[in-house]
Parts: structure tokens; sequence; C-alpha cells
């Protein structure tokens, strides 16, 4: 654009001013995309959740076993597909600080039903082969420097040491991946017979029950059904969609979405003022030199068009600059992996801080740009002299 010198110019006119103005927004966006990160990691569940699966648990709640004889009972029910159970283990690897969600559960069951987690043919031969066989998350695997053979002891305070045995000891024989990239790969699933035949309590119940349904529009009232075949027994369950299952851990912390916007608002208020201001700035300085443009022929309109790309330029390098740098750090590597299993930057995530960089400087050039439209060539001039 033939233009674009005269921007660069205005730009350099006060270099300080430009480069201070230029880091807040880059680090207000550098904010926005980690804290982007931070959302669609306490969301993963819910993103990952399928329309076609229930959660049936203990109605008083999460830490409520159930007995192992309900499955019968759940796959009996009108419109369930297929059932399968997990247990919460609670195993820690060598330190306490090393934690991450390890659970017994029935292979072939358990590989039916989520298929988000991708396990090749000769891992789940083997799974099914080796009585203390697990398999584990790339994360993890990554995580602990885990191979396949590797022998991995696990304490595990909830349920106490195994029958004939100091601790509890599995052996890696398969390592899965996600299919999609917002999956959580930093779990471990062992077997659920081995490890009913060596813990020492609670003997027959499990953590909670994964019911698929045949039609997710009947989700209602199949949990419905599932509710009233236990209601009155010494176990009474509540079923509900695997996705408000999830919702229900992440907004243990708190409401994310809600978090994320405040935080978001007022910084990018702030950094509106900000931009704002020194955008009124510059244009007081430059009254001499926007009469010249337009007493050599610079339109009214071009005038309003060289100050918004002006303030759309510093809010855009800014705000990419900022998306870009932050997108590179969260692609390095999970900073803390015990306690967000899923740290990445969604693709939307990116799109709308470009589109709110733009946005940004739109709307910190408008009242700037529409002074000097409206600036009388005389009334410019005089204010220069």
């Amino acid at each position: 654009m033939k233009f674009l010198p005269l921007v660069w110019a205005g730009l350099k006119r006060k270099k300080l001013r430009t480069a201070l103005t230029f880091l807040s927004i880059f680090i207000a966006f550098m904010l926005f995309a980690f804290l982007g990160a931070l959302k669609a990691a306490l969301n993963s569940g819910v993103s990952m959740a399928g329309l076609d699966r229930l959660i049936v648990r203990h109605k008083v709640s999460l830490i409520q076993t159930l007995p192992q004889s309900y499955k019968a009972r759940i796959q009996g029910i009108a419109g369930v597909a297929a059932v399968c159970h997990q247990t919460w283990f609670g195993g820690i690897y060598q330190d306490p600080k090393n934690f991450f969600p390890n659970m017994p559960v029935e292979p072939e069951e358990f590989c039916a039903m989520f298929p988000e987690f991708v396990l090749s043919d000769a891992a789940k031969t083997a799974w099914l082969t080796t009585r203390a066989g697990a398999v584990v998350g790339r994360a993890s695997a990554k995580r602990f420097q885990w191979k396949l053979g590797d022998r991995v002891p696990l304490h595990a305070p909830i349920w106490g040491e195994p029958i004939g045995q100091s601790q509890w000891e599995f052996e890696i024989v398969g390592i899965f991946d996600g299919a999609k990239k917002a999956t959580d790969t930093s779990q471990l699933f062992f077997r659920y017979d081995y490890f009913e035949e060596a813990r020492q309590r609670d003997k027959g119940q499990v953590g909670w029950y994964t019911v698929r349904i045949a039609d997710p529009d009947a989700a209602t009232r199949i949990a419905a059904a599932i509710d009233q075949e236990f209601a009155n027994s010494p176990y009474e369950t509540k079923t509900e969609p695997e996705g408000a299952f999830a919702q229900g851990f992440a907004q243990q912390i708190g409401d994310i979405g809600s978090i994320v916007m405040a935080v978001v608002g007022a910084v990018f208020f702030t950094i509106l003022l900000v931009a704002g201001n020194t955008m009124l700035q510059s244009l007081r300085e430059r009254t001499e030199e926007l009469g010249v443009l337009k007493a050599i022929g610079f339109s009214n309109r071009l005038v309003l068009l060289l100050v918004l790309i002006e303030s759309c330029c510093i809010a855009t390098l800014g705000g990419c600059s900022g998306l870009a740098v932050a997108w590179f750090i969260i692609a390095s590597g999970n900073p803390i992996p015990s306690l967000l299993p899923v740290f990445i930057l969604p693709t939307q995530t990116l799109v709308s801080g470009a589109a709110l960089a733009v946005a940004l400087g739109l709307v910190a050039g408008a009242l700037p740009a529409w002074q000097a439209m409206r600036l009388r060539i005389a009334e410019a001039l005089r204010r220069g002299a």
C-alpha cells in the first residue's frame, strides 16, 4: 500500500510511547491465550464427552461405590447398548507430587466404549493376555519416561497393599494416543480382574458405570429408568450425561468461562483506554501535519483511513505477536501435567484473538480518526503555528 510509509512515520514519531503501547497489547494477548489454554484444559472432559454416553454413580457422592452386580441390571434396561465400569484407584508413582489418573477397567468393554483412546491391536492383545498388564497414555509415558515392558510400582493409599505383595506393580504393555488433540492421554488403565483378586477390601464394588445408549435423544428417559431401577436400594444412583458429569468436575473450582471472561474483559478495557489515549495524543501532536495532508489533496475519508490503519497496525502487531509467543510456549510442553492433563491452545482461541486484535485497533482508533476527519485545514494549520 502506497500510504504505509506515512503510517510507519506516525508510529516512529514517539518510539518509546509506541513501544510501551505495543508491549502492553502484547502482554494482554499473551494472557488471553494462556487463559484460553487453561479453559480448554479444565473443560477438556466436557468437549470430549460422547453425546450417547451416560454416567451412573452413587446418588450421595462420587467417592461412594456401587455393586458390580448393577452392570447386568443396567444392561437389561431398554435403550442401553453397552455398559462398562471404572473405579478410581489413586495410585502414586514414587512421590506424592506425581499425581495422574489411574483406574481398573475391563479391557474389551472399555476399548469399545471409548474409541477416542487409540490403542494398537498388538497392545490390546498383550493387555488381554497379561494379568498385571496396563496401558498408559502418551502424555504420562513421556512425562515418566516409561516404555513398553517397564514395570511400574504404584502406592495406593485408598486401597492399601495387594494381597501377598508389598505394593501394586503393573507392566506397561501398551501406550495409547488420542484420536483428537484435546483427548486426555495422562491416564493409566489396568485390568479389573487383577484388581478384584488382589485388593483386600470392598470386593465386588466399582466406582461408576459408563453407559452407551442407542438413541441420544432418549437420554433423559433412559437416565430416569436407570435411577428408578435402583430407587430405595442401599446403593441409589444418579445418572447424568457424560458432559454434565465432566462439567461437575470443572466447576468444582468455579465457573471457568465466567472467570476467563471477567479477567479478559477487565484487561482489554484497560488496554483499550491505553491504546485510545495513545492515538489521541499522537493526533494532537500531528495536527499541523494532518492539515498539510488535507491541504495538498488528501480527502477527509483518506485521513480517517490512515489513522485507523495506524491504530490497527499497532494493535494487530502487538496482539498477534502475543498470541504467537503464547502458542510457542504452550506447544513446547505442559508446565504442570499433574494438574492440567491437557494443555493446548485451541485454534478457535487463536482466531478469536486475532479478530479481537483487529477490533481493538478499530475501536481504539475510532474517536481519533473521527476527529482527524472533521479537522478543518485552517484550524489545523493555526494550531500548528
